[in-house]
Formats: C-alpha cells, structure tokens, sequence
C-alpha cells in the first residue's frame, strides 16, 4: 500500500530533506545535547575512541586481507 502525494509535483513532504532549511538547522544544532559533556567518553579518551574505531572496522571487516592474483 503506497501513500499518494498530495501535491501534483512528485515530491514527498517526509523526511529530513523536504524540511524547510531553517528547521533542519534547528534539530541539527541540537545533535549531542541529550548526552553530558563529561558522559561523552569519546571526547574525553582519544585512545578509547580510537579502539573503537578499530573494533568497527573490523567487524565490517574494512581490514580484511584482498586475495593475491
């Protein structure tokens, strides 16, 4: 079941980019706030968050070896 637009331009009046610019501006400065600064570990320990990265990376497996031809 597909919801019809209720303008005859075709674009969809949902999400974050049919927003005006101005009220995605608002939320975007809110980013982070909920959490406290010194809650934030990745902003106070350089070295945790660079562990982080790297534990991610190779869950994605981003390091995986390329096959020799």
């Amino acid at each position: 079941m597909t919801q019809a637009s209720n303008d005859s331009s075709g674009k969809s009046n949902r999400g974050f980019a049919s927003m005006d610019p101005e009220k995605q501006r608002a939320i975007a400065r809110k980013g982070g706030e909920s959490v406290p600064n010194e809650k934030r570990s990745f902003s106070q320990d350089r070295s945790l968050a660079a562990a982080a990265g790297r534990k991610g990376g190779e869950a994605s497996q981003g390091a995986r070896k390329k096959p020799t031809v």
